[in-house]
Order: C-alpha cells, then sequence, then structure tokens
C-alpha cells in the first residue's frame, strides 16, 4: 500500500489590494490562505492523495483558521508546529497580480524562519511516509533552514522516500549572504523528481541555457532544449529519475500560454498547449502543475499521461481566486 506524500513548507497569508494600488480609493485589501507547499498539498488532498502538511506558526486563531482550510481539502495538519509569534506573508501589489506581478515579502522572523535543525522530529513526521516534496524556497530564507531541509532529506533518502523538489527561484528572497549555486546542488543530490523550469535549474543548478530564447521560441524548440537541459541534470545528479518543466508565457494582463514537458532517462513528453485571454489569478498555477505531476506519477501513470495531467491542472488554476486550487 502506497504511503502519505508529506509536504514542507512556510505557511503564508497573501494580502493583496482590490484595485491596482495597495491604498486604494476602496481602502480595501483581500487576504488568502497560500504557500507553494500548502498550494501543493492542498491539491494533492483535491485529488485524493494521502497528503501531510508540515510547518511552524503561532498558536493563535488565524493559524487555526489557515489549518481548518487545509483540513476541509482532506489535508492532515497533525504535524504542524506551533511555535514563535509571526506567521509569514507577502502582498501583491496588485489585484491577483496581473497588471504586476510584484511581490513585497514579510517573512523575516516567522515561526517558519526560525526552525532549526534537531528541532523537528522527522522520524515521527515520515511514518507511513513514501514521497517528500519541498521546494527552493526554504533555503532561500537562511542558512539555518537550509541545514533544516539537508537534515530532513538525509533521513528521507535513508528511508527510500521518493523525494521531489520544486525549482522556484525568488531572487528577492536570497538575500542572506549564499547564491542558489553555492546550496541547491547540495540538496538536489537527494532528489529523484526535479522540477521547476530551465531557467531556474540554470540558475539553481548550472546547467546550461540560451540566452536567445524567449516569449515567440515555439514549443518544439523549447522542448528541443528541454531535453537537452534534462541530459545535464541526469549526468550530474544520479537519482534523479524525472524532470518536469513548466513553459508559462505572460505578456498582456489576461493574455496567458502554459504548456510542460517531462523526460526520464529513456522518454521525452509535451503537454497540449493550453492558451487563454481571460483568466482570474496568475498565483499557484504552478504549485497546480507539480501537484498534477506528483499525483500521476504518485498513481503510476506514463509519462505522457502525467505531463498532460499536470499542464490541465496548473491551466485551471488560472481560473480560481487565491493561492489554492479547486476542482474544476
Amino acid at each position: 500500500m502506497k504511503g502519505k506524500v508529506v509536504c514542507f513548507g512556510e505557511a503564508l497569508i497573501r494580502y493583496q489590494p482590490v484595485e491596482n494600488s495597495f491604498f486604494n480609493e476602496s481602502n480595501t485589501v483581500t487576504a488568502y490562505p497560500g504557500g507553494s507547499e500548502a498550494n501543493v498539498a492542498v491539491k494533492l488532498g483535491q485529488l485524493s492523495i494521502p497528503v501531510s502538511y508540515i510547518s511552524a506558526a503561532p498558536d493563535n486563531e488565524i493559524t487555526r483558521e489557515y489549518l481548518e482550510i487545509l483540513n476541509h481539502h482532506h489535508v492532515d495538519t497533525s504535524g504542524f508546529i506551533y511555535s514563535g509569534s509571526r506567521i509569514g506573508s507577502y502582498i501583491l501589489l496588485s489585484a491577483n497580480g496581473l497588471s504586476k506581478g510584484e511581490v513585497i515579502y514579510d517573512r523575516n522572523h516567522s515561526s517558519f524562519s526560525q526552525l532549526k535543525k534537531g528541532e523537528l522530529d522527522w522520524e515521527h513526521i515520515f511514518k507511513d511516509c513514501t514521497w517528500f516534496h519541498w521546494t527552493a524556497l526554504t533555503p532561500a530564507l537562511n542558512s539555518e533552514l537550509t541545514e533544516v531541509i539537508h537534515e530532513a532529506l538525509e533521513i528521507a533518502s535513508a528511508k527510500g522516500i521518493t523525494i521531489s523538489v520544486d525549482l522556484n527561484y525568488r531572487n528577492r528572497l536570497w538575500q542572506y549572504g549564499k547564491k542558489p549555486l553555492e546550496v541547491m546542488p547540495g540538496l538536489i543530490k537527494y532528489c529523484h523528481i526535479i522540477m521547476g523550469n530551465i531557467w531556474a535549474s540554470h540558475t539553481m543548478l548550472g546547467t546550461s541555457i540560451d540566452e536567445n530564447l524567449n516569449r515567440e521560441t515555439s514549443p518544439e524548440e523549447y522542448l528541443e532544449y528541454a531535453v537537452k537541459n534534462s541530459q545535464e541534470i541526469f549526468i550530474q545528479y544520479p537519482n534523479a529519475q524525472i524532470v518536469a518543466n513548466t513553459f508559462r508565457f505572460m505578456d498582456a494582463a489576461q493574455h496567458n500560454l502554459l504548456y510542460g514537458t517531462l523526460h526520464t532517462r529513456e522518454d521525452n513528453a509535451i503537454s497540449k498547449i493550453y492558451e487563454t485571454h481571460h483568466l482570474t489569478d496568475r498565483i499557484g498555477s504552478g504549485d497546480a502543475f507539480m501537484a498534477g505531476a506528483i499525483a500521476s506519477l504518485y498513481n503510476g501513470r506514463n509519462i505522457q499521461e502525467s505531463i498532460e495531467n499536470a499542464a490541465l491542472e496548473g491551466f485551471n488554476k488560472l481560473f480560481v481566486k487565491g493561492d489554492f486550487s479547486k476542482n474544476i
């Protein structure tokens, strides 16, 4: 019997104006529960994958409401850590990030950011676990969290747990004197499924990139380059079994083009290409993509089915308000 998927990362609250300025005429700001790893956990719960979410936040009403929402989406939060006095947040400086995607992070000194190696009981967390998912956002916050995730990866690897990572790169988070390329390779060596895109892997893993690739590059050309990228990763990281890439392009507030590629050491696949001129909310689309890929691979789908499901989940999220997905 397959065990649960454990997702580990920071619980966040997202704030955004209802108009295209924070101090707007209506003087109204909305809030949503979020965080990349929680977004993945929620989608997995919606897809009937047994999933547990591990994070840290203060023991207060906001945290309890946050966890109730996850529980409603069939996410187990029994291992959640109540500590510290601050839950992390970010401010999206336009309504749903459609006119401008600038983000202000408020994550320093949060409960999660203050976690230290040795504080989490990974033996207990990984009980009945067969899949561990984390993202590059965690080691981006500080060196102590790099040690925490390294500890988790060592234990998960020793237990034979499948490990997936999302190479989501946020340059505003890497502010503690370390570059991603100094940190990430030592963590990625434990991973079996490496997800993200060809630009993130260039920044974090040192894979090659063609500076001429752009919005006008054809999907066929991107597939060809993604194959090259995956081959570099497979050579550099012997544990890697699968590489998945999202290709998302947004050249106007309501225009989004999305597709994905998936690669094993023997085969490659590209998804259907999705395009819309009427999206609702672009935040969390990449996380829905990751969850779609994880769910499909967890259920033993082949690589074409897996990348099709991943791309469809990512596309469907564009029409849902907030960070979390819904079943559409």
